[in-house]
């Protein structure tokens, strides 16, 4: 089998979020290594139920398969113990599905959550076309469901973040829900995280309005304000 994506570590005591076994999930969740052969997805779920306890789950990864994606998700909401995310650096695309599965979903001050449209390679006629399109809507549909049951946020919000694009820091990502807690805690003193939520549309079309030649205004002169007041009091 090709190299896979994740990495198990059994800890010789549990971390600080009491979990016994640490799961690393880094670089991109290749399809090819997913899909190589038929017993991979069997593979991960053989190692995920080969201990007992609760998890620790770290996530580095700009996203990949999304149906990979949406069984490990399954097979870590079934698992019986707790599983505590941890998004280090960056939890993109397919990635941030799988980060929805976590009982406690806690980032780094410095990473970034993102989540999208899905999307694919077609080829063939319009009735192709048609059926891929269709075949989006409700892959698209099925995240949503994964965004929704974690953070409570509407269906329609959580389909027009995907449509934009949206990449969410910590404090961001725990203030509309998809996240619980920011990593390594707040000393006395220290400046607060401001929460951000950007989107490719939104700077695009904020660079635009800057770009615009500003109208010029039309200065009338004070003699000319004078006269016409003049006329109105009269």
């Amino acid at each position: 089998m090709k190299h896979k994506f994740w990495r198990w570590v059994t800890n010789e005591a549990p971390d600080a979020f009491g979990s016994d076994r640490t799961l690393y999930l880094d670089g991109q969740i290749s399809d090819e290594t997913w899909w190589g052969d038929e017993v991979t997805p069997k593979a991960f779920k053989d190692e995920l139920n080969a201990g007992s306890g609760d998890i620790t789950l770290w996530i580095n990864s700009p996203g990949g398969d999304c149906f990979a994606a949406a069984q490990i998700y399954n097979m870590l909401m079934e698992y019986p113990g707790n599983v505590t995310v941890k998004i280090d650096g960056l939890a993109a695309s397919a990635a941030s599905v799988i980060a929805m599965a976590g009982t406690k979903v806690c980032m780094s001050p410095v990473a970034i959550l993102m989540i999208h449209n899905p999307a694919t390679m077609a080829y063939g006629d319009k009735a192709e076309m048609e059926k891929t399109i269709g075949m989006l809507s409700e892959v698209k549909e099925s995240i949503i469901n994964a965004y929704e049951i974690k953070s409570g946020l509407a269906r329609t919000k959580i389909a027009h973040m995907m449509d934009n694009e949206t990449w969410l820091n910590a404090r961001k990502a725990v203030e509309l829900g998809f996240a619980d807690e920011i990593l390594f805690g707040q000393k006395e003193g220290e400046e607060q995280l401001e929460a951000m939520l950007y989107s490719p549309v939104t700077v695009t079309n904020f660079f635009v309005q800057k770009l615009k030649p500003k109208k010029t205004l039309q200065k009338v002169p004070a003699a000319s304000l004078k006269k016409r007041l003049a006329l109105l009091i009269h």
